[in-house]
């Protein structure tokens, strides 16, 4: 067998395989986010799966007291991946409340991220969205806007309208995406009720609206990933998904999962008779 396909190593690849099966190619629709990994586990996930990831998020204030040289190190291997950077919105609200947004905006743009995430998760900002986009961009920065509070439970109806009408307004202004409060348990908060019940009709009021290039869904954890997955199917894009399950949801969305196998809006395609 000496010389033979069967008996070398490197000429049978996944992604070939992939294509057999009938597996969609996919655009980059999640949006991991780093809690506060060490330099060394983010380099290792980008290496791993920057080929799924839309953006990564520099997230909560971990990066503004963690050794500056990791946060720097972080961003950088973004930018060798090709991927882009945002930071959170916390210091974001604690930069306006504090009074020192340009600063902030000043650090953002010197430490390298593409974008900045605002919002009103759990403070109450005068905000002027076309004034902050036109000095985030002076800088460099692209804008991206939080919708819901953190701490007010999960949307009414009317919540959901006001809140969509708080990101037409960001994004008249200049805001390029939108994002929808999922916090880090998806309970009690934003589209999930107090036992994490998904509400797929508010979802879709978002959806609808703004379409799922521009609006983003917090899915921190599996049951919210799988349902926003489950009801939208592959082009749904999440974010705050932790790194270490980047791959978890991606087998999920391609209808690999053993669970996504058996959804009819997420199970690949037959592949065409005849194809090897």
């Amino acid at each position: 067998m000496k010389g033979s396909k069967k008996g070398r190593k490197g000429h049978l690849h996944t992604a070939d395989y992939l294509d057999l099966i009938g597996v969609r190619k996919l655009v980059p629709a999640t949006s991991p986010f780093d809690p506060g990994y060490d330099p060394v586990t983010v380099e290792s996930h980008l290496e791993q799966s920057h080929h799924m990831m839309s953006l990564l998020k520099i997230s909560m204030a971990c990066w503004m007291i963690a050794d500056e040289k990791c946060t720097r190190r972080k961003i950088k291997a973004a930018r060798k991946y090709k991927v882009p950077t945002t930071t959170g919105g916390g210091p974001f609200e604690v930069a306006v409340a504090q009074g020192r947004l340009e600063p902030y905006l000043d650090l953002c743009a010197d430490i390298g991220v593409d974008r900045i995430e605002c919002g009103e998760g759990f403070t109450d900002p005068d905000l002027n969205p076309k004034k902050i986009v036109k000095m985030a961009n002076s800088r460099g920065l692209e804008v991206q806007f939080e919708l819901g509070k953190k701490h007010d439970g999960a949307f009414t109806a009317d919540m959901v309208q006001a809140l969509i009408d708080q990101g037409k307004q960001w994004l008249d202004a200049g805001a390029v995406q939108l994002v929808v409060e999922g916090r880090e348990s998806a309970k009690g908060v934003g589209l999930f009720d107090d036992d994490g019940n998904f509400n797929a009709g508010f979802a879709d009021r978002f959806a609808t609206t703004f379409g799922h290039d521009i609006v983003l869904f917090e899915a921190p954890n599996k049951p919210s990933q799988f349902a926003l997955l489950d009801h939208f199917g592959p082009e749904v894009h999440l974010c705050n998904v932790r790194l270490e399950e980047v791959l978890r949801v991606e087998i999920y969305r391609r209808g690999l999962h053993s669970d996504a196998f058996a959804k009819d809006n997420l199970r690949p395609p037959m592949p065409k008779a005849g194809k090897r």
